[in-house]
């Protein structure tokens, strides 16, 4: 008796599931397309109509050829110049709350790096050293030559080569929860491409959309919150800040044996309950050990401390200085 039409009936059976299979994969595949392919246009008009939406505030400098945005407030005899950390989309803004409560006694900069803000982006190379090199210029081109460096989160790493650089121009380090060369886990490598695909392909925006508004609970007003956003989605892992977080790890490898001058005044405002750094208290409070004027003030709350804490940075700094005179 022959098989082959059993043989040909089982095929057919076992080929209709694998069609089946196919034929749902094809159509997952277009669906994914077409989601991209939305997610793409949607950016790029978004885009482009936030772009006339987002107001100018501060002044440009000319550093190496581009534009560096600053934001001055306030009359105070004193000056204090703010770093951001690192990635924050538009640090004069992000600073508002802080720079309100400090300017009613010193003159505050905020100096927005190439590639945050309303900044110029730079092909050059975001070293420690360069960026350095950049935020002096920058004060030089503002004809500051004495100031108080106060810096947030990796803005501690350059602010310790900065102070020993500039000895004779800088009177005080305030770090806000500021990075310290030594800590761990800074040797990780970055997934570089992954980020600049998100940013290629519109997926940053999609994702900062359905994500939780990180301003929303704050006490910023909504024109400065709407603002932020709007320079976030500008910002975000655009090729300058890649171009740094590329850089970190090499830049924290060569800081390892930096210290602040035993003679510089230095206030470290530290999150109280950091759980992904270990011993972070013990690693700031290893930064003022020799210094003759050092001190540590922890805070409950969360890394950015000037988003909550303001008035007490702010009332701190005061005392600070004022003991140190």
């Amino acid at each position: 008796m022959s098989v082959q039409p059993q043989e040909e009936g089982m095929k057919m059976r076992m080929g209709k599931p694998f069609r089946v299979i196919l034929k749902t994969l094809g159509v997952i595949a277009i669906v994914i397309v077409l989601f991209l392919a939305i997610v793409f246009i949607v950016d790029k008009v978004a885009g482009k109509s936030e772009q006339g939406k987002i107001e100018p505030y501060g002044q440009f400098v000319t550093v190496d050829g581009k534009k560096m945005n600053v934001l001055i407030q306030g009359k105070g005899q004193e000056t204090v110049v703010l770093l951001p950390g690192y990635g924050t989309a538009a640090p004069a803004l992000d600073f508002k709350l802080l720079i309100d409560e400090l300017s009613p006694y010193y003159k505050v900069v905020a100096i927005e790096p190439f590639g945050y803000g309303l900044s110029d982006e730079t092909e050059k190379e975001r070293t420690t050293e360069n960026m350095v090199n950049e935020f002096h210029e920058t004060l030089q081109q503002l004809h500051i030559t004495r100031y108080t460096l106060m810096g947030h989160s990796i803005a501690g790493l350059y602010g310790v080569e900065y102070v020993n650089k500039y000895p004779d121009e800088v009177k005080a380090f305030v770090g806000i929860d500021s990075s310290v060369p030594t800590q761990p886990g800074m040797d990780v490598k970055f997934p570089l491409t992954m980020f600049k695909f998100l940013k290629q392909s519109g997926l940053q925006r999609f994702l900062v959309n359905v994500g939780s508004d990180p301003y929303a609970s704050l006490l910023f007003d909504d024109k400065t919150k709407e603002q932020m956003k709007m320079i976030m989605n500008k910002n975000a892992n655009n090729n300058t800040i890649l171009n740094e977080m590329k850089n970190i790890s090499s830049n924290f490898k060569g800081a390892q044996n930096l210290t602040f001058p035993k003679n510089l005044p230095v206030l470290l405002f530290v999150q109280a309950n950091n759980t992904d750094i270990e011993g972070w208290i013990p690693l700031h409070e290893g930064q003022i050990k020799d210094s003759v004027h050092g001190k540590v003030i922890t805070m409950d709350a969360s890394h950015y401390l000037h988003h909550t804490k303001f008035k007490e940075i702010t009332e701190s700094v005061r005392e600070f200085k004022e003991a140190i005179k």
